[in-house]
């Protein structure tokens, strides 16, 4: 499993990390993606994802602090340059219900980490309430730019969902959806396209049921997974391609034992899944490449071996 969006940065996570850690690991998790939103969280984020090889990290301003901490897409280029753990830009978006910033303010900030996720093809994490008809203008602007949307903890509406699906965006379910009175978010979530979902904690907030009243942390994601799988009547072998696609995503490098053969899976495109492969041998740093549809089954995986095989025979 993955948590494709947590504050590990946030208390009580941040003080008790090796135990959050620790019941990540033992519930099955294997990849944390912690969220920056300022300046500050950034400098933490930074220093999180050295502390686990599991711990991921992004660059990004939430609109909340969008009038204070202002950014360009240069420095968020610069800072993903610096760093191969930094793999996605965000969270930023538009926030309308608290307005802790200046509308103008969230706007300009959330256009330059656009120009940032389309000169680095880095995902886009966006955060959105109460601006539906604003965000989606702004996204649709760039519709032509092949836009890596990742709708965080989506709470939107159904007619928002289906404008966003023009764009190819992806949603991410929270523990939102394991609540009682979110039933139109629930329908919503079965009528997305089951390749376009991420599974999210958002933690240390939003706990799923049942935990809800209690402070969310990245191993409670398993009942937000079991509602969803619930919801969408998915079975093991579907979830985990739920998983594949949030990794995929987030250019997370998930390694296969290819015989004694290490493969990276890198980012899909589209709806297909393009996979680079490095062979871990040296030879004057040699890159080989081949496109291969659903890499993931038994047939597909024996061409893929058949293929670095021949690679060692021809060399």
């Amino acid at each position: 499993m993955i948590d494709s969006h947590c504050h590990l940065d946030h208390e009580p996570l941040l003080s008790d990390l090796a135990n959050v850690i620790q019941r990540s690991k033992e519930v099955g998790i294997e990849k944390l993606l912690t969220i920056s939103t300022s300046f500050e969280s950034f400098s933490r984020v930074k220093d999180l994802i050295n502390k686990d090889e599991m711990i991921y990290g992004t660059i990004g301003i939430h609109p909340h602090e969008s009038s204070t901490d202002i950014i360009t897409s240069k420095q968020i280029i610069e800072s993903l340059n610096e760093n191969s753990k930094i793999i996605g830009i965000g969270e930023t978006g538009l926030d309308f219900y608290y307005n802790n910033s200046e509308k103008d303010k969230q706007i300009a900030s959330f256009k330059e980490h656009i120009d940032a996720s389309i000169k680095t093809n880095i995902p886009l994490i966006v955060h959105s309430r109460d601006a539906e008809k604003e965000t989606f203008e702004i996204l649709n602007e760039y519709k032509n730019e092949n836009l890596k949307i990742l709708m965080h903890c989506f709470t939107g509406s159904k007619e928002f969902s289906e404008k966003l699906m023009t764009l190819n965006s992806f949603f991410s379910a929270s523990g939102i959806i394991t609540f009682k009175n979110s039933l139109d978010l629930q329908d919503t979530f079965k009528s997305i396209p089951r390749d376009n979902i991420l599974i999210e904690t958002d933690s240390p907030f939003l706990a799923p049921v049942p935990m809800r009243g209690k402070k969310n942390e990245p191993s409670f994601i398993q009942y937000t997974l079991e509602h969803l799988a619930k919801l969408r009547d998915l079975d093991k072998t579907e979830m985990d391609k739920i998983f594949t696609l949030t990794l995929n995503q987030f250019r997370i490098e998930y390694e296969e034992n290819l015989s004694q053969y290490k493969i990276p899976y890198p980012p899909s495109l589209n709806h297909g899944i393009f996979v680079s492969i490095r062979l871990d041998l040296n030879f004057r740093g040699d890159f080989y490449e081949k496109r291969i549809d659903d890499p993931f089954s038994d047939r597909k995986f024996k061409e893929l071996y058949d293929f670095i095989e021949n690679l060692f025979e021809n060399k």
